[in-house]
């Protein structure tokens, strides 16, 4: 599929050492770095490198808005893609579970979205890739984790461990079980033995990790743990072999994250809303101490872009460093050298803001609009 040739003038560009003026060159789906294509004149806008989105789940709300409703993974997908690009993302990781949750966490869910995925991400322009939340005590599914990474396409592994251990080791029924339990189309009496049963065979989680980590690594795979909550949590997963830690809860966490050299990736709504829904330590401050590598969207789109714009806005870092959460930086992480900053060479991942209102007017992913609205529209058809 073709890209455009153009030459952007007039904008505000945000290059890897700051804003500034300059054009900026799109040809044959890169940023070159002599004039092609027409000249469009963006004055009034501002050109920002394409977003990175780590970890979204926010597309859930296409490919299933109604339990058992819609079943056509390929058309959520096209409409998720529209939903990212209308903010700004032109990379995003889908993060699906593989959970005893069951229903949209659960392991037949997966295989649809991830198979859709792999169809239909081909006929995108945005580039749409997957995450695997992969819950440490599905035991019986170790020994095909592998071979279904590989079939999917998969090369990121986040762990989860959601079992409610405290209220199962005092004997007490977990909170909201029914609720949980209706959702996966369960008995709520065979879900809580569910329960009890993966909770008495936690010990052996770890020999299961031991022998699964290394052929991942070794196939490639990208492997995080998730809502690190002690430095030997920390700890013990990076002796596992997973060296990015998403949203630690902690300040603990997130220091020891960062003295081992690990990725730490925080959530955009955290920032937007000035702290964690849950009580966590605040975004905005482990930012503030150089604590975080990158912002993911998690449930909400739209904070990536308000993330960063709030963070510079409010001093807690210039712009600049601000953007890097969204772009170079997780980039960096998911090792995508090609994208994340405006450079010949790279991606022409683009996503041009209305400078006044600081909205998304347009985004290019690969040199293709994803995304073309309101009065920008005119500068580049005319």
């Amino acid at each position: 599929m073709n890209s455009l040739d153009l030459t952007l003038t007039g904008a505000q560009v945000l290059w890897p050492d700051g804003m500034g003026g300059g054009a900026v060159h799109v040809s044959d789906s890169r940023i070159c770095d002599a004039p092609c294509g027409r000249d469009v004149d963006l004055a009034g806008f501002l050109v920002m490198p394409g977003i990175v989105d780590v970890h979204g789940d926010a597309f859930e709300r296409h490919l299933a808005p109604r339990r058992g409703a819609m079943n056509q993974r390929g058309e959520g997908l096209v409409a998720t893609e529209a939903e990212i690009a209308a903010n700004g993302v032109t990379t995003a990781y889908l993060a699906q579970f593989f959970s005893w949750e069951g229903g949209l966490r659960g392991p037949e869910f997966a295989d649809s979205v991830f198979r859709a995925l792999a169809a239909t991400q081909d006929s995108l322009v945005s580039d749409l890739r997957g995450q695997l939340r992969f819950e440490i005590h599905m035991l019986d599914d170790y020994a095909d984790l592998p071979a279904n990474l590989a079939r999917w396409g998969i090369d990121y592994v986040i762990f989860n461990d959601h079992l409610p251990h405290k209220k199962l080791a005092a004997g007490k029924r977990p909170s909201g079980l029914t609720a949980q339990a209706l959702k996966a189309a369960r008995n709520p009496e065979k879900h809580l033995e569910m329960l009890q049963t993966l909770h008495a065979r936690r010990a052996e989680v770890p020999a299961a990790l031991d022998k699964v980590v290394p052929e991942l690594l070794a196939m490639g795979i990208r492997i995080g743990s998730h809502d690190d909550t002690t430095a030997e949590d920390r700890l013990t997963w990076r002796d596992q072999g997973a060296r990015i830690s998403e949203f630690p809860e902690t300040l603990e966490a997130a220091e020891t994250a960062r003295a081992g050299g690990d990725g730490i990736i925080l959530g955009a709504p955290n920032v937007v809303r000035g702290g964690s829904h849950k009580g966590n330590v605040s975004g905005v401050d482990l930012i503030a101490m150089g604590l975080c590598d990158a912002l993911a969207s998690d449930y909400h789109y739209p904070s990536l872009r308000r993330a960063a714009l709030m963070l510079a806005d409010a001093g807690v870092v210039p712009l600049a460093e601000a953007w890097r959460l969204i772009s170079a930086g997780p980039a960096r992480l998911m090792g995508l050298e090609d994208r994340g900053r405006i450079a010949p060479g790279l991606r022409a991942d683009l996503v041009i803001l209305d400078a006044d209102t600081r909205r998304v007017a347009a985004t290019l992913a690969g040199g293709r609009f994803s995304y073309l609205s309101g009065d920008i529209a005119a500068r580049f058809i005319s």
